[in-house]
């Protein structure tokens, strides 16, 4: 992400001991001043020995400065199973942080469990990726993070999958809790339209087993959404993706929507920006970053005419290395 002075900012989890979801994870940052030419040395944000400290997704309070920092928590030795079927001792608790500095130095963690996640959802992550501001519309300068959840489903089964937003209209004083989206959706990225209205588009990793993105639509600042429908040109294995508003060109022409994942059916390949020019409705435009293993992606506007995207690649598997890709709007159009 970028920060108010320009500052790239990029976040991702210091798993130590191996490549799981659980364990000693600690929260990593690295900066760049250049438009991401040359990076600064690796900060560890959080480390709480042993536990887990994960799922970073920033976003940046354009009115004061700030930029905030959310992660969720768990024992290091408690896993998505033991969280899910209620046997963990620690469960899974929701933080922020927060960088008055571009990121130089951060505040201690901060709990807000008690307002953002419901008494009966186990399993919880914010993002991973970013959150927004709302620019325009009755909650212009509301924050809006998205988060999914898991909770137990009253036919026996395994258990239901949602994303969700919270929120702050208060600079980040308080968290609350948004809309819901459910069943079989869970890690999404969320943006603003470019309808002048504050509309918000949801964009969601879904499990609904017909290999594509689901996409919803909140037309009150993320209070309520509309139901979740596949978008056909979205083509998915099961797993994170990124979603970005770029603002390119001028006022007849206000930008394109953005989104990165690995474009493939069944295996994490293929790791693809598409642009949308009708705010999600279709996404005609295609460049692919990398042919074989990769996972998740985190999309960024350099400028007006340049983005780039922070993605895991392999050649045998897609976590082996983290690359900062760029690319501008021609080579993005030209395809």
């Amino acid at each position: 992400m970028k920060a108010p002075d320009g500052t790239l900012l990029a976040f991702a989890e210091g798993r130590k001991n191996s490549r799981s979801d659980t364990g000693d994870i600690d929260l990593l940052l690295k900066r760049s001043p250049d438009g991401g030419k040359t990076w600064g040395a690796l900060q560890v944000i959080w480390d709480d020995g042993a536990n887990t400290c994960g799922n970073p997704c920033a976003l940046v309070d354009e009115q004061t400065g700030l930029v905030w920092l959310f992660s969720t928590h768990n024992l290091g030795q408690e896993g998505e199973k033991e969280i899910n079927h209620g046997t963990a001792l620690g469960g899974r608790t929701v933080w922020t942080l927060h960088s008055s500095d571009q990121g130089v130095t951060w505040s201690k963690p901060v709990e807000i469990t008690a307002t953002v996640k419901l008494a009966e959802w186990t399993w919880y992550a914010t993002g991973p990726g970013i959150g927004i501001q709302i620019k325009h519309g009755p909650q212009s300068g509301r924050l809006i993070l998205p988060c999914d959840h898991n909770l137990p489903r009253p036919d026996a089964g395994e258990f239901t999958r949602g994303s969700h937003v919270i929120f702050s209209d208060d600079h980040g004083a308080s968290w609350q809790l948004g809309g819901t989206i459910q069943p079989d959706m869970n890690e999404c990225q969320v943006t603003e339209l470019f309808d002048g209205k504050g509309t918000l588009l949801m964009n969601m990793r879904s499990y609904a087993g017909r290999a594509r993105r689901a996409q919803s639509k909140s037309y009150d600042g993320g209070m309520t959404w509309s139901a979740p429908a596949d978008t056909p040109a979205l083509i998915e294995p099961v797993c994170q993706a990124s979603l970005l508003r770029w603002e390119t060109v001028g006022p007849d022409k206000p930008g394109w929507m953005l989104f990165s994942n690995p474009a493939d059916a069944h295996k994490r390949l293929h790791l693809t920006v598409r642009a949308s020019a009708d705010d999600g409705a279709t996404w005609p435009r295609r460049l692919e970053l990398q042919a074989g293993p990769a996972a998740y992606s985190c999309l960024v506007a350099l400028d007006s005419t340049t983005a780039a995207c922070f993605y895991e690649r392999g050649e045998k598997q897609p976590y082996e290395e983290l690359v900062f890709a760029c690319f501008t709007a021609a080579e993005l159009t030209a395809h």
